[in-house]
């Protein structure tokens, strides 16, 4: 591990941990987004559920490098656009997080469904305000899971030209270069851990019940 290596190239390993953390962050926020409603859904139209998951499970039994190839034909973009990697990355985030989200929402209660309607609340307000803080924290489990995965797969969009951090993956074994590789893996793990982190925050500041209930 040559570190001097590191030292010398700093401004340019900040720079694709950066461009990495710009990939990976809208395909999750994107992908969380979109996996809310379909997981609400098949949680409420019980006949669809399967169906919906079994869906979701053909998508991300798909090879990352085989849609990231595939993107451009349905996007109408060049080989080497980074919107191929997000929106690629947002469909497997959706198909690891549909479940869970249906999951989340079939925790709660059915008292405190029962109560919301009797207290008068819309619809609308029963799954804003009492279903979606309830099943916040099985669903902000995803979501962590959704995070890490999708930092990792970045990393495969260096093999057809996208820049992150699995660009140093790529260029160290063409050069036969153990620092480069190890840089590069070292770095995914602390991104993923920093993204891990401002979630587990974000979940604690959001839904302090959740972290409560997971202390005791």
């Amino acid at each position: 591990m040559r570190l001097d290596w590191i030292a010398d190239n700093a401004p340019e390993l900040a720079g694709l941990a950066l461009t990495h953390a710009g990939l990976a962050a809208p395909a999750v926020l994107a992908a969380t987004v979109i996996a809310l409603p379909l997981g609400w859904a098949a949680h409420r139209a019980r006949r669809w559920r399967d169906v919906v998951v079994t869906a979701a499970g053909l998508v991300y039994a798909v090879p990352s490098l085989v849609l990231f190839i595939l993107m451009p034909l349905f996007l109408d973009t060049s080989i080497i656009a980074p919107a191929n990697v997000v929106v690629a990355l947002t469909a497997y985030g959706v198909a690891l997080l549909v479940r869970t989200c249906a999951d989340g929402f079939d925790s709660v209660d059915a008292t405190a469904r029962t109560t919301a309607e009797a207290l008068g609340f819309s619809p609308a307000q029963r799954v804003f305000q009492v279903e979606l803080p309830l099943a916040g924290p099985v669903i902000l489990g995803g979501v962590r899971v959704v995070s890490a995965s999708t930092i990792a797969l970045v990393s495969v969009g260096a093999l057809i030209g996208v820049e992150s951090l699995g660009t140093l993956f790529t260029e160290g074994f063409a050069r036969s270069f153990p620092t480069e590789i190890l840089t590069g893996v070292i770095g995914t793990v602390v991104l993923a851990l920093i993204f891990d982190a401002v979630l587990v925050a974000a979940g604690r500041v959001l839904m302090p019940w959740g972290a409560k209930a997971a202390s005791k």
